[in-house]
């Protein structure tokens, strides 16, 4: 199985027209992913990539029926396309965009939580179920299937984590990448549950980095509420107090988010975290194994 989407899911491209969205859609296109509509304001009635654009949301759900979408728009625009999204009965959001600023996110995430609908991100690289759909900008190539869900706080270092383990034959079940803004929708405690709850998922990677304490949260979910094995890795243990690391969330201040803090909560809980990523597969192998 795979958590959030699989081959039947619908997506709609919020920004289709434009070069990210237009160079991301064919990719998603050549995976096998059921990109069926895309919605530019004022180039309803047109085709890009083969897939016909729409002037709203509302117009590509009425007449596609899908239930997911996701954005390519530049920062200035995001907010308001998953507003769109959202108000057009969208249930799955996956917003790709980089740059949003904090201020603008607060509000998206308060209506949020006030819908049905899940966002995922903002800049993120969105998610894949190898051999059944990728929404987002994750490399297919590299994914196999398999047991594994990995969700992660770093786009670029997921792809080095799922290639280490698609080189040692270990498949994925769905690889998530979250996010690393201060703040997002789906977070690591969302991606465990559903890790959780699908039977075909037999361990869990999860990447974080310094700042905040989004894994020291986690550790206690994966206490309380997980019989899933998660093997653990933490970015930037040599980051110096007060220097942001990547992304806007990835920052040491005030003595907390240390890679150390992280880490020794990940263990306390029985998770082993590894030193490199490169010690990955070896971790999961023998989570795998029991």
């Amino acid at each position: 199985m795979s958590i959030l989407i699989d081959q039947d899911t619908k997506v709609i491209v919020q920004g289709i027209t434009g070069r990210d969205g237009s160079f991301h859609t064919q990719s998603m296109l050549e995976y096998g992913t059921q990109v069926v509509a895309g919605v530019t304001p004022g180039r309803g009635g047109a085709t890009a990539n083969g897939v016909p654009v729409f002037d709203s949301v509302a117009e590509a759900r009425a007449a596609t029926g899908a239930g997911t979408s996701v954005i390519y728009v530049p920062a200035p625009f995001a907010a308001d396309a998953v507003y769109e999204a959202v108000d057009a009965g969208i249930k799955f959001v996956v917003c790709i965009t980089e740059g949003v600023p904090v201020n603008d996110m607060i509000e998206v995430y308060a209506a949020v939580e006030r819908s049905s609908s899940r966002l995922l991100g903002p800049n993120c690289p969105g998610l894949i179920s190898p051999g059944k759909a990728k929404v987002g900008i994750l490399p297919g190539p590299i994914h196999k299937e398999g047991p594994v869900g990995v969700v992660s706080r770093s786009g670029t270092l997921t792809y080095q984590v799922v290639d280490y383990l698609t080189r040692a034959d270990i498949g994925q079940s769905t690889c998530v990448g979250i996010g690393g803004d201060p703040i997002i929708g789906t977070n690591f405690l969302d991606c465990l549950e559903a890790f959780e709850a699908d039977p075909e998922t037999k361990a869990v990677v999860l990447i974080g980095e310094i700042g905040g304490t989004d894994e020291q949260e986690a550790a206690r979910f994966i206490k309380s509420s997980m019989k899933t094995p998660v093997v653990g890795f933490i970015a930037g243990r040599t980051a110096p107090p007060g220097k942001r690391m990547g992304h806007a969330g990835a920052i040491i201040s005030g003595g907390g988010g240390t890679a150390g803090e992280k880490t020794e909560a990940l263990n306390e809980v029985g998770v082993p975290v590894a030193k490199i990523p490169s010690e990955i597969p070896d971790l999961v192998a023998r989570a795998l194994r029991g």
